[in-house]
């Protein structure tokens, strides 16, 4: 997949646009992308400066030397990069070697005559390189209006991230280059789509005067709100988007060039990386599903920081004393399935928050009921993992009720511990569920002959509750066109199905409720209307 770039501009300087830039590269780079920096601000650079400490090497070359490469026919997107220490995947392009002939080789570029003899193609060249090499490329463009501006806001981003500060020359000349950028990308040879343009506040201070910041604020964005059509989600207003698009002012920052990211890595909702890592965020998620940004800042986050994060247990088991040997039991099958697996310590809630959270998913073992740390376990589970790929695996005893879960945990898909299926059962489930291993050894499986034995089974309602659940998700994924996990349900339902021979129990087996009755019909229905006979290959 081709990388994004992105240009940081602001009409006005001053406004914190480098240092923007270059904290939130650090961030991308930490998170595990691949990150190319590039100081455009050729009458003004100062991108390297903040990453001084972290250079390998000395500047040497930089922006400037691409038109040089240009006029000798050598094309080397590449080759005036400097890998940043200490930093992951991070390259910078300086704007150029700070030699005394500087100068006058930025005052020698004429930009029209370079677009003339054919630069535009070489630069775009250039692009395809990068973004074939990178996963993001931060432009830091210089401020006003001007040829380079219109190389960095039309000619080669995805996105453009504009600064301002709370005043109104600031916030107009960043809007007005937002709308004329979209304007001249529309004339440009090259296919580019519509701009999606993130509004930053910028150096805010909203510490001495709240309730006139909090004006100004509301005036910044009233004017900047234009911008947020074609991404921000419909259920967010735009109020709440700008809250966490706005970048405080803290005076300790504002001496040199310096990176709080790499001093602040947990940062407090008070210090500047907490806003930092909110807007880089947004940037990762490439502007999309700001409503779980407005509902959960810090998960929203978490998502992206751990997105490419490789934990080091697959799930951890939570257990009250009374189910030990079972969790232990079930720990051992799952290790056998080759899934990382270790027990929880249960204790004070309190201590949560000091748990390290280096599981991927949570299984809760429910004995009756739900203990205050596992409530408390689950809970905050869920808050650090909202929007992930991460999930609570509930597995209930036979005497747990499902009904009687806690909130966080009602809803979601349980297992059930038996006298017919013990932790080896329920460990092979749990494996299957996320892809360690196979819950059938006979490949594609027939999904009508599944649906039509849950049409005909008679089981105990405990596990019609289970079947219930499998079915629904079935027929959700099957109208999704979603054949692998059609078949992974499918997988799970006959495990479900699978006769169960417990002598004097014949008499509490009952047949499907009629409202499950009803989702396996609406699947056959469905498979049927798709000509689908044998198994999830053939429906699309």
């Amino acid at each position: 997949m081709p990388g994004t770039v992105l240009t940081f501009y602001s009409y006005k300087g001053g406004v914190g646009r480098s240092f923007a830039l270059a904290n939130i590269a650090v961030l991308l780079a930490r998170w595990g992308h691949r990150v190319l920096c590039l100081d455009w601000d050729l009458e003004a650079p100062g991108l390297h400066h903040y990453f001084r400490p972290m250079l390998g090497q000395p500047v040497q070359g930089g922006v400037v030397d691409l038109v040089e490469d240009f006029r000798s026919g050598r094309l080397r997107p590449g080759a005036h990069a400097i890998r940043v220490t200490d930093a992951g995947a991070l390259d910078l392009i300086p704007a150029g070697a700070d030699g005394p002939d500087y100068v006058s080789r930025v005052q020698g570029l004429d930009w029209d005559e370079l677009y003339d003899d054919g630069f535009g193609e070489y630069l775009e060249q250039c692009r395809e390189r990068w973004i074939a090499d990178y996963d993001y490329v931060l432009l830091d463009s210089r401020t006003g209006v001007s040829d380079i501006g219109g190389i960095c806001t039309a000619h080669l981003p995805d996105r453009l991230v504009v600064l301002f500060t709370a005043n109104e020359q600031s916030v107009r000349g960043a809007v007005d280059i937002a709308e004329r950028a979209n304007v001249a990308r529309d004339r440009l040879p090259f296919d580019r789509p519509q701009l999606t343009v993130l509004p930053v506040l910028s150096r805010f201070d909203s510490r001495e005067e709240y309730d006139r910041a909090e004006e100004w604020r509301g005036r910044c964005f009233e004017q900047a709100k234009g911008l947020f059509h074609n991404w921000l989600h419909r259920s967010v207003p735009v109020e709440t988007m700008a809250r966490h698009l706005t970048l405080p002012y803290v005076s300790y920052w504002s001496f040199g060039e310096q990176l709080p990211v790499r001093q602040e890595e947990n940062p407090a909702s008070d210090q500047i990386s907490f806003a930092l890592e909110t807007v880089a965020a947004v940037v990762a998620r490439h502007f999309d599903r700001t409503d779980l940004l407005a509902e959960n800042r810090d998960a929203y986050v978490a998502a992206v920081r751990d997105s490419r994060r490789d934990f080091p247990v697959d799930v951890r088991v939570s257990t009250p004393r009374s189910t030990l040997d079972e969790a232990d039991a079930l720990i051992d099958s799952l290790k056998e399935r080759g899934v990382r697996a270790e027990r929880s310590l249960s204790g004070d809630p309190s201590l949560l928050a000091h748990v390290n959270d280096d599981a991927r998913h949570l299984c809760l073992i429910v004995d009756r009921a739900v203990s205050r740390w596992q409530s408390a376990e689950a809970e905050l589970f869920l808050h650090r993992s909202f929007g992930q790929d991460r999930r609570v695996i509930p597995v209930l005893t036979a005497d747990a009720d499902a009904q009687a879960l806690p909130g966080p945990v009602r809803n979601l898909r349980y297992l059930r511990l038996g006298l017919t299926r013990g932790p080896a059962e329920v460990a092979r489930e749990i494996a299957g569920q996320l892809g360690r291993t196979s819950l059938t050894d006979n490949g594609d499986l027939d999904l009508v002959g599944a649906l039509r034995q849950a049409a005909g089974a008679r089981l105990r309602p405990l596990l019609w509750e289970l079947v219930d659940e499998t079915v629904r998700a079935l027929v959700a994924a099957v109208e999704a066109g979603d054949d692998a996990q059609a078949q992974d349900l499918a997988a799970d339902l006959a495990l479900a199905l699978r006769p169960r021979a417990t002598p004097g129990e014949e008499h509490l087996r009952v047949p499907a409720p009629r409202d499950t009755g009803e989702q396996i019909e609406q699947g056959l229905r469905l498979l049927s209307g798709r000509g689908n006979h044998h198994s999830g290959r053939d429906f699309r």
